[in-house]
């Protein structure tokens, strides 16, 4: 009897095992059905299947439930969009008693921050959530020293923010209860808002620019200098409480806490307030007249405590960047196919000038590419460079310099009569090759640097814009540089 139950068990494993593969074969063929399409004529094609966009969510680290492993947030840099945190955590460090009211009852669904405040200012704090059904809170705790996270734990030390505002199912019902052309209305004034209109060096305009809208959005929750409140609590409905003052070199931790199980991520930013510089930072390529997105490093100087990265961004699009009042910066940007850009400034300059787009144009490394030495000046019918030469010369330098496998063409110009061109064409060469030199001397390879003067045609041409004989040109610069390749053994 039991030989026979032990084979009827076998039977139906076996049978099943071949139904869910019948199945599993069915599924596929059904899916390969779907992504299948037939022409006019009756023969198959291939038809791309339409994959749903989903957000790609960062992962919480192991532990960052807990107080004792806090992640830590670059200032002004947003942190997710992040999985839903889920749990408490091996601990439970917040728990509200009768002699602290004002903190989670307890830990639901949380996950720890913290951040070091850099210089003085005050402490602003931005939450977007996922979801705007979840019911997020948040506490902020200065970091007191030795054994901090047990002093959290036995409420020997209190926060010094409080936001455990509810959720205001209202406003939230009446949002999501909006008619599809009052939603877009909204995204349109919305888009209209995040539009800058940007300025060419020459005063003509350029394509405006239209800044991330979900980037620039008023978040969900959070702690701003503008706010009214300085605390709420679990019966309130209000979304922000006041920033609190901080000071260069505290460490502040933030736990960020769910109440709504099966909830979703969010996305933090942390930040100082201060009367700050804020432009908007554009890279531009003139010749497609587009804004292209570039390798970008900016670096905040400061001698007491070394340089901190204010931008690390390997494809950053354009946006607003904060300087500081009184502070030294370093900006090096680069993209292939370009020349790379390197200034150092001060936000004091920039101030001063009032500009609200830094705007940098970029050169391509292109064959032909050419570049015009603008305010260039020699001796009359010399070849000796004269006035302030030097700092029309170094900028070209810098661009060359960071790009030793691009070749270049000097050629300088002059405005002449034609009445002795053998000398024109050799004073052009001269004064090519004296430009030359200066770059040789700053420590560009000579063997880069090929030069020119103007051929006997130019030379007349020229005569003839002087002239003033019509359809005749006349070159209005003194020199040009011309890209003429790149070496194979510097690239």
């Amino acid at each position: 009897m039991k030989r026979f139950l032990v084979a009827l068990l076998s039977c139906a494993l076996l049978l099943g095992a071949y139904d869910a593969q019948a199945q599993n074969k069915k599924k596929k063929s059904k899916k390969k059905a779907q992504t299948t399409a037939v022409d006019k004529k009756g023969k198959n094609k291939k038809a791309k299947a339409a994959e749903p966009e989903t957000p790609a969510f960062l992962p919480l680290p192991a532990g960052s439930n807990d107080c004792l492993f806090p992640i830590e947030l670059k200032l002004d840099e947003p942190y997710g969009p992040t999985q839903a945190p889920d749990g408490a955590g091996r601990i439970q460090e917040v728990v509200a008693d009768k002699a602290h009211p004002n903190l989670f009852e307890r830990e639901h669904n949380s996950v720890w921050y913290k951040v070091t405040i850099p210089y003085n200012g005050e402490l602003e704090i931005s939450i977007n959530q996922v979801s705007p059904w979840d019911d997020y809170d948040f506490l902020v705790y200065k970091n007191t020293g030795t054994y901090f996270s047990n002093q959290v734990m036995l409420n020997k030390v209190s926060p010094v923010a409080v936001n455990l505002s509810g959720v205001d199912s209202a406003l939230m019902f009446q949002t999501v209860m909006m008619s599809d052309k009052q939603k877009a209305k909204a995204e349109a004034e919305s888009k209209k808002a995040k539009s800058e209109k940007v300025k060419a060096d020459d005063g003509s305009d350029m394509p405006s620019f239209e800044l991330d809208p979900v980037a620039s959005s008023r978040p969900t929750i959070g702690m701003f200098c503008d706010a009214s409140d300085k605390m709420l609590l679990k019966k309130q409905t209000g979304k922000y409480i006041k920033s609190i003052p901080v000071r260069a070199g505290e460490e502040y931790y933030i736990v960020l806490d769910n109440l709504t199980n099966n909830g979703q991520g969010h996305t933090i930013t942390a930040s100082v307030h201060v009367n700050a510089y804020e432009p908007l930072v554009l890279f531009f390529d003139r010749k497609s007249r587009k804004y292209v997105d570039v390798n970008l490093m900016i670096l905040e100087r400061d001698g007491k405590n070394g340089d901190r990265p204010l931008v690390q961004e390997e494809h950053f699009r354009g946006g607003r960047v904060k300087f500081i009042p009184g502070y030294n910066y370093l900006l090096y940007a680069k993209r292939d196919g370009y020349f790379s850009i390197y200034k150092e400034f001060n936000s004091r300059d920039l101030m001063e000038r009032g500009d609200t787009i830094m705007l940098y144009n970029l050169e391509r490394t292109e064959r032909g590419a050419t570049f015009p030495l603008k305010d260039l000046y020699f001796e009359s019918g010399e070849a000796n460079m004269i006035g302030n030469y030097d700092s029309v010369l170094v900028e070209y330098f810098m661009l060359l310099k960071n790009h030793p496998e691009v070749n270049f063409l000097v050629k300088a110009y002059i405005q002449s009569f034609g009445v002795n061109i053998e000398h024109d064409m050799l004073l052009t060469l001269d004064r090519a090759k004296a430009i030359k030199e200066w770059f040789v001397k700053k420590g560009i390879d000579a063997s880069r640097i090929t030069t020119a003067g103007m051929t006997k045609n130019e030379i007349k041409r020229a005569a003839a814009a002087v002239l003033g004989e019509k359809n005749a040109t006349l070159k209005e610069v003194s020199a040009e540089i011309i890209i003429t390749g790149k070496n194979d053994k510097n690239r």
